[in-house]
C-alpha cells in the first residue's frame, strides 16, 4: 500500500558537525523501505558550509534547488555549482560539497544503500581545499 508523509510529520535537523563545517540542516524526503534503496534529502547550506570527505556504495545524484555551491572530486579541480544543476558522482568517488562562501545552497541529495549503507564519511575538508578558485 503506499504511504504519505504529511509534511508537518517531517523534521529539520541540524546536520552533525562530525561529517559538516558550519551550519548545515536536514529533512528527510524518503527513505524507502527494502527491498528498495532509495534515499533523499533535502540539504540547506549556509554559506561557507560543506560536507566532509565521502563516498557512496552506489552513486549519488545531487539536484541544486537554490544558490551557489562547490562541487568537488578528489584529485580534480574545485567547481561551482548553481540551481539548476545536476551532479552525478559514481560509485566509491570521494568528494565533498557545499555552499560557496558568502552564498547559501540548497540541494536534494539521492542515493541508494548497498546492504543498508549509503554513505561513508572520512575526514573534513581542508580550509585550503575549500578555498580553492572553481575551475571555469
Amino acid at each position: 500500500m503506499a504511504t504519505i508523509t504529511p509534511a508537518n510529520a517531517v523534521i529539520t535537523k541540524r546536520a552533525p558537525a562530525e561529517y559538516f563545517t558550519g551550519t548545515v540542516w536536514q529533512e528527510p524526503i524518503a527513505v524507502a523501505p527494502e527491498p528498495a534503496r532509495l534515499r533523499a534529502t533535502h540539504v540547506s547550506f549556509e554559506p561557507g558550509a560543506r560536507t566532509a570527505w565521502h563516498v557512496h556504495p552506489l552513486g549519488q545524484t545531487l539536484y541544486v534547488l537554490s544558490g551557489i555551491g562547490r562541487f568537488q572530486t578528489l584529485g580534480e579541480p574545485v567547481r561551482e555549482i548553481r540551481a539548476g544543476d545536476t551532479v552525478w558522482i559514481p560509485p566509491g568517488e570521494k568528494h565533498w560539497h557545499g555552499a560557496a562562501p558568502g552564498h547559501a545552497m540548497c540541494h536534494i541529495a539521492m542515493q541508494e544503500a548497498k546492504d543498508g549503507s549509503h554513505i561513508t564519511w572520512m575526514e573534513q575538508v581542508s580550509d585550503a581545499d575549500y578555498a580553492a578558485s572553481p575551475a571555469g
